[in-house]
């Protein structure tokens, strides 16, 4: 058990960072500020201090949800192995989902889960009262935990939406420009916030917080940062304030950009120095536990837990592995990266895919948001109204919309006050010794100074709502999801001991392995070379172009998700057809993506190529009718085998693949002349057009005869006319987009390469 709560620890350290890498990472690359390079590096210089100056911070693992005294050594063991199993999952489970979610909270209530199982099953062999399980319980931390969660929320949010909104309005977006010395004071403003929040939060919670030095008298460093908290913060102020100007003054420094390193840097060491428990403090705890009763000679059932109520300090060594251990998985996860999108993106600025979709209480919401801010409008002075207007303009920049990657997702002061807000917030509750989770703080701040930013406009006000509301619930599934699996997982080894224990972490390695293949799977589909590319060309002739690689993209995925579907209903194969399903309907939405794009590419146009617009609007459409047509076809066909209606007759089989047969054959030449951009060749795929038809047509008669002699089943019939009419539907469409581009290659435009 010991050397595989080993291996648990390095695995949960790799999960736990791509999870809250999201916390210190995300103003820094949202803003462009810094170079990534620059940000790992100031991110892996925290994290390494953090994590050797993180020994006293283990103390919750050992006694601050149980009572350690009312456990035996097998029982806290168990109790440790199930808490490690259950934490490895969940985090691994919401990172592969890209939502960032809290892990003190995961390892609280994991704890907790595991403890009151533990309590309930010794309760019930000693016959007792099951409300003796307040004993073995610190029941007062979970209920600190939980009002931290509703703390975190609400308080984050609404200091963070403020401060941004007077930021904003002292700075507007040309902050670059203002005298000197406001920068100055802004500067100095963040910057001894940030600092007063590494020495509180960063250092005040170690163990070397404990010790005291001539300098500060007799009192020990963290008791010095209680009692002269305020004249620590003046002198923060006035010295980097003083240091801002000299910066900006005489070494022409971007101060912005310094804000937003350093705050990098302190999140980072807050991270490692405080979270470090959540991640290796279990199996530390262990580890004592095992050395403790090892000593004693006593058996494992009887040897009582008093040692775990004692402090003791936890060796260097293991913490500097640790940090490098974080460290390596900060360069190294895919994941951190991608829980790191999901923030990034519900707060950028402008437009960007959404991955949520809106809801009843994000539409009811953001109803509510405008006529608060259409009343408060109605109130104010229009003179007022129209000078606080013009302090949030933003600056016009002449980029096309699928350049929008290369524009930061918010700016240098949004990503200062992120920072800024989440260092003081979290300072604050540290020094009132308030449970605010750092994901939750880190967080919110940025939702809320998003909202008062404006970033979330009429396009997209809905799906960024909906998005932290989806946060939001998957914080309170956390818990519960995190208290009940891991008392489930307790009862399980508790009863079935080594076995259960061995089954245990067979069925996680496979888990694990499962999530790790699907992401990567999942990346490579994103990344897939038949993916559509948004217009970028600003000419009609480039456009043409352009519209021939996604046309030939489309027909070589049509030929696979048609084929797909007459080979499914042949064979009666469910998977086949449930995964031909999902084709067609990722085919649609990524053609969804382009018709949303046109407002852009419109936009984009030079003034002797407008009449491209016109020819880019007709291919979508006809994109569309292709891709409507095949999510028809493919959607029957799965709804026929599912509902486990028969099969059908050899003979409509047959029909079926010959239509298929000849639909290959046009959708290979169609291809072919795209790729080669010999639009010749389509001619001669026009001149086939009517032997298409005349085939379908023929199907059509053959089955109208049939049904009135030999059909018996009405679903079959049903089935098979629908196939028919789509196909038919689909051809047309196919032909009607050849001959746009056949008329276009007849008129005056020959591309390159027909040309060469």
């Amino acid at each position: 058990m010991i050397v595989a709560l080993a291996v648990l620890a390095i695995a949960d350290l790799v999960v736990g960072v791509s999870n809250d890498a999201v916390n210190f990472l995300n103003s820094a690359i949202g803003s462009k500020a810094i170079s990534f390079r620059t940000i790992m590096i100031v991110a892996s210089a925290g994290i390494a201090l953090g994590a050797i100056f993180s020994s006293g911070m283990m103390e919750v693992a050992r006694k601050g949800i149980f009572n350690p005294s009312e456990f035996y050594f097998n029982e806290i063991m168990f109790i440790f192995m199930a808490v490690m199993i259950t934490d490895i999952l969940l985090l691994d489970f919401f990172n592969t989902l890209g939502m960032p979610t809290s892990t003190t909270v995961s390892i609280v209530f994991e704890l907790l889960g595991a403890s009151v199982a533990m309590s309930l099953i010794k309760i019930g062999v000693d016959n007792g009262s099951f409300g003796d399980v307040v004993n073995y319980i610190n029941t007062s931390k979970a209920t600190e935990i939980i009002l931290g969660i509703l703390l975190s929320v609400v308080i984050a949010f609404s200091v963070g939406a403020l401060v941004q909104w007077v930021s904003r309005l002292l700075l507007s977006y040309d902050f670059e420009k203002k005298a000197k010395w406001i920068g100055a004071l802004f500067g100095g403003f963040a910057l001894s916030a940030i600092t007063y929040f590494i020495l509180i939060k960063g250092i005040g919670g170690t163990s070397f917080a404990d010790q005291s030095f001539d300098l500060i008298g007799t009192v020990t460093i963290k008791q010095f940062l209680e009692t002269q908290a305020w004249w620590l913060v003046i002198l923060n102020f006035l010295l980097w304030s003083l240091i801002s100007y000299l910066l900006m003054t005489l070494a022409k420094t971007n101060i912005y950009k310094l804000i937003i390193g350093v705050g990098t840097f302190a999140l980072a060491l807050a991270f490692a120095g405080n979270d470090l428990v959540n991640f290796i403090g279990v199996p530390i705890a262990a580890w004592q536990s095992y050395e403790a009763w090892q000593a004693s000679g006593e058996l494992a059932t009887e040897f009582g837990m008093d040692v775990l109520a004692s402090k003791v300090p936890t060796p260097t060594l293991l913490l500097f592995i640790s940090g490098m251990v974080m460290v390596g998985t900060l360069w190294l996860s895919k994941k951190a990266r991608y829980v790191a999108d999901t923030e990034i993106n519900l707060a950028r600025e402008g437009e960007a895919k959404e991955r949520f979709q809106p809801n009843f209480l994000s539409r009811s919401i953001v109803r509510l948001a405008i006529g608060i801010s259409e009343t408060s409008r109605a109130i104010l002075p229009s003179s007022l109204n129209q000078k606080l207007a013009t302090r949030f303009e933003k600056p016009v920049i002449v980029l096309a919309r699928d350049k929008t990657y290369e524009k930061p997702a918010f700016d240098m002061v949004r990503a200062s006050v992120n920072l800024m807000v989440a260092g003081i917030l979290i300072s604050i509750a540290t020094s009132y010794k308030l449970p605010l989770s750092t994901t939750y703080v880190t967080f919110m701040v940025a939702m809320g100074s998003s909202l008062a930013d404006k970033a979330w406009g009429a396009e997209s006000a809905v799906y960024r709502v909906a998005g932290v509301l989806n946060v939001i619930g998957g914080w309170f599934g956390t818990a519960i999801i995190a208290f009940v699996a891991a008392g489930i997982i307790l009862a399980l080894i508790s009863f079935g001991k080594g076995a259960a224990i061995a089954i245990l972490l067979f069925a996680s390695v496979l888990i694990l392995a499962r999530n790790y293949i699907s992401y990567n799977k999942k990346s490579k589909e994103i990344k897939a070379e038949d993916s559509l590319q948004k217009a970028e060309s600003s000419s009609i002739q480039g456009v043409i172009e352009e519209s021939a690689d996604n046309i030939s993209n489309v027909i070589k995925r049509s030929k696979k998700i048609y084929t797909n579907s007459i080979n499914g209903l042949a064979k009666h194969d469910l998977n086949l057809l449930k995964k031909n399903k999902k084709q067609g309907a990722k085919l649609s939405a990524e053609i969804d993506e382009l018709r949303d794009h046109i407002f852009y590419f419109i936009k984009n146009l030079d003034e002797a190529s407008v009449g491209a617009s016109n020819f880019y609007i007709s291919i979508l459409g006809l994109l569309t009718d292709i891709t409507q047509s095949l999510e028809y076809i493919g959607k029957v066909s799965h709804k026929h085998v599912n509902n486990n209606h028969k099969k059908l007759k050899y003979n409509q089989i047959k029909e079926l693949k010959e239509i298929d047969q000849k639909l290959e054959e046009i959708f290979s030449n169609t291809k072919q002349a795209f790729d080669d951009r010999s639009f010749e060749q389509i001619g001669k795929v026009l001149n086939r057009k009517q032997e298409l038809f005349d085939l379908v047509s023929q199907k059509i008669e053959k089955q109208i005869e049939r049904t009135r002699t030999d059909e018996s089943s009405p679903k079959n019939t049903t089935l098979y006319f629908s196939l028919l009419l789509e196909t038919k539907d689909l051809m047309k469409a196919i032909i009607d987009l050849l001959e746009i581009y056949y008329q276009e290659y007849d008129g005056t435009i020959i591309p390159a390469r027909v040309m060469e």
